[in-house]
């Protein structure tokens, strides 16, 4: 039986850049919470997204694609974009609704995931339309971030 995760495959610097962005985490927590210095907090937002970018393509264009890979980085995707979530449900209060779709989302996700990984005996990469996902989410995250004035039935929508 093949192992899914290799002991070479995890210590790669694709690997090591999805673990900064979960250490960006309490940045932009604090940054956001408790600093209110929302620029600085989409700057780290948006380095968290740029490393996200650079792991990828270091990846595939090193070949260190791997199965440890294709879970730990959605999974810092993913915390970093409930963080952003949560931290904006201070200010707007339909975030509670959003953090519900998000949860089951990834909740269904998760476990189909891990399915076709008992099936399978190996794990999936990302495709092309969660990226956009991740993009758009990413942006509107950052604009409610950046620009905190808006009026709240603009920000709703």
């Amino acid at each position: 039986m093949h192992r899914v995760f290799q002991k070479e495959q995890i210590l790669t610097i694709p690997n090591l850049l999805s673990l900064v962005r979960i250490g960006l985490i309490p940045v932009i927590i604090w940054l956001y919470c408790v600093k209110k210095e929302y620029t600085l907090a989409v700057a780290v937002i948006f380095l968290s997204g740029v490393t996200d970018i650079v792991d990828g393509w270091f990846a595939r264009h090193f070949n260190m694609v791997s199965d440890f890979g294709k879970i730990l980085d959605p999974l810092a995707d993913k915390l970093t974009q409930a963080t952003m979530i949560i931290c904006l449900t201070v200010k707007y209060k339909l975030m509670y609704g959003i953090i519900g779709l998000f949860a089951f989302k990834e909740i269904l996700m998760s476990t189909l995931g891990l399915l076709v990984i008992r099936k399978r005996d190996a794990v999936n990469s990302a495709k092309w339309h969660g990226k956009v996902n991740t993009v758009i989410l990413y942006t509107v995250m950052m604009l409610l971030i950046l620009f905190p004035g808006l009026p709240k039935p603009l920000a709703n929508i």
